[in-house]
């Protein structure tokens, strides 16, 4: 089994680092460049529109509480479910990694990934309502397979067929195993630290009964409950980080001025640790805000096909400020946060100092924002906690229609029940589960078996979204 993941390990390496063993191939990962490079493409194509229709798309979510147009679920639910999936354990546990493996400067490039990752959001999604299909049981199909085979033809079945497959392998690992494990430990550590033992299995039995609840409903249940929860889930985080940040004012022109400078390299060492080199912020950025936004890859437009929306263009607006939520917005707090907060005693010579928590060599990952938000603010370790199980449930519900859209299309729609039962039980399973480590290597190569389908086909398929979005400004 180690062999296993050692091999699995080189191949997501070289997938999202550039490395293969311990050579370095390329500067950067291959689903960087891919990511990236399409990202800038059709928001310079585009000529920005992401970025100047901000503001009416923000105005057409307010008014999407209210679907207009054929669908399941308003675009506001649409929207909520794609931040379902979104918005997880990497806007918390994925910020803290990126910061101490490259430094404060990753904040900016992850920045950088958000807003060219709206582009490529607002492609997909306006192809997969451009492309969807109303099947016999009344209910709307959509996606990358869907804009695959009705928009590059048959003889491209076989890519849908790979997204398919990459979807649902990438569901059962990332968006359930790793979120229910996550929620499993938090938990635990919570009754640890009252003196009380919690058996991982009873938690799994909890989340699992709670996620049959939600998804055995189908996409109109699994859209009520993200379009009432999701929102309020993600402004009282936002919140929290505020107060947090409000009591260290004085520390919050420093910590943006020292993301700014470290992302150029203009920071070589921060309180006597080693400095961050460019390509090492570049690539933690990069990783961590595609990870958590996860911008062209594919799975947030299977949830926008379902909208009832005014027109592809206009669902494809809205679906891109479900980018900007996630990460230049919930990321940015946590970021600062971390950044911001004193209080972390490190040893230094003998000597104890105040340090920062990213500076800590003795936290890691979610510990660090743990830390962060407990020295900040009263009881700040228990609005993690929450933080953690709300974000992580979340995409556990929104990622099961994922998988489920998948499957319907390689077996039918008739599978969509013995589905959710199926993603159920992986929900359970998840939480016994020891190796994390070689789950989350397992899902970086099944979200590139998705992600490069989708890159290809939204490609392929740009001159369709160049046309629509030019017709919508007519």
């Amino acid at each position: 089994m180690n062999d296993f993941f050692d091999g699995v390990a080189m191949v997501s390496n070289f997938i999202w680092g550039g490395n293969w063993g311990e050579r370095r191939i390329l500067p950067v990962g291959i689903v960087t460049i891919a990511l990236l490079g399409t990202g800038l493409y059709f928001m310079v194509r585009l000529k920005f529109r992401p970025l100047r229709r901000i503001g009416p798309a923000f105005l057409n979510l307010w008014q999407g509480r209210k679907g207009q147009g054929e669908g399941e679920i308003t675009p506001w639910q649409a929207v909520s479910t794609a931040l379902s999936g979104q918005v997880g354990t990497g806007n918390l546990a994925g910020v803290a990694t990126a910061i101490t493996l490259g430094g404060p400067g990753a904040i900016f490039w992850m920045w950088v990934t958000a807003i060219v990752g709206m582009a490529a959001a607002f492609a997909e999604s306006s192809l997969a309502v451009r492309y969807r299909e109303r099947h016999p049981d009344g209910h709307f199909h959509g996606g990358p397979m869907y804009y695959i085979r009705n928009g590059l033809g048959p003889r491209w079945g076989w890519l849908a067929v790979l997204f398919c497959l990459g979807t649902i392998a990438s569901g059962f690992v990332t968006g359930n195993m790793i979120q229910a494990n996550s929620i499993t430990q938090s938990v635990m550590e919570a009754g640890r630290s009252m003196s009380i033992d919690i058996p991982n299995w009873s938690v799994g039995a909890a989340v699992a009964t709670l996620t049959f609840l939600v998804i055995i409903g189908g996409i109109k249940s699994i859209g009520a409950f993200a379009g009432r929860l999701v929102p309020l889930m993600a402004l009282a985080y936002v919140l929290a980080s505020l107060a947090v940040l409000a009591l260290h004012f004085e520390h919050l022109g420093e910590a943006l001025l020292l993301i700014v400078r470290s992302a150029f390299g203009l920071e070589p060492a921060v309180g006597g640790l080693a400095g961050y080199g460019v390509l090492a912020a570049i690539r933690a950025g990069v990783a961590r805000g595609l990870f958590s936004n996860e911008a062209g890859q594919g799975s947030a437009p299977i949830a926008h096909a379902a909208a009832q929306t005014k027109g592809p263009v206009s669902q494809g607006e809205i679906a891109s400020i479900g980018v900007f939520i996630d990460t230049v917005v919930i990321c940015t707090m946590t970021a600062l946060v971390i950044l911001v907060v004193e209080g972390n005693y490190i040893s230094d010579g003998g000597a104890s100092t105040v340090a920062y928590a990213w500076q800590s060599t003795d936290l890691q990952a979610s510990a660090i924002t743990t830390a962060a938000f407990a020295a900040g603010i009263a009881g700040g370790q228990w609005i993690v906690l929450a933080a953690q199980f709300l974000f992580a449930f979340t995409t556990i519900i929104g990622w099961s229609y994922y998988g489920e859209q998948a499957a319907g299309y390689l077996f039918g729609d008739r599978s969509a029940v013995a589905f959710r039962y199926l993603w159920v039980g992986i929900v359970f399973l998840g939480t016994l589960v020891l190796n994390v480590d070689g789950l989350w290597l397992l899902g970086d190569v099944a979200n590139a078996s998705m992600l490069f389908p989708n890159v290809i086909a939204i490609l392929a398929l740009s001159g369709v979204v160049f046309a629509m979005a030019r017709e919508a400004d007519r």
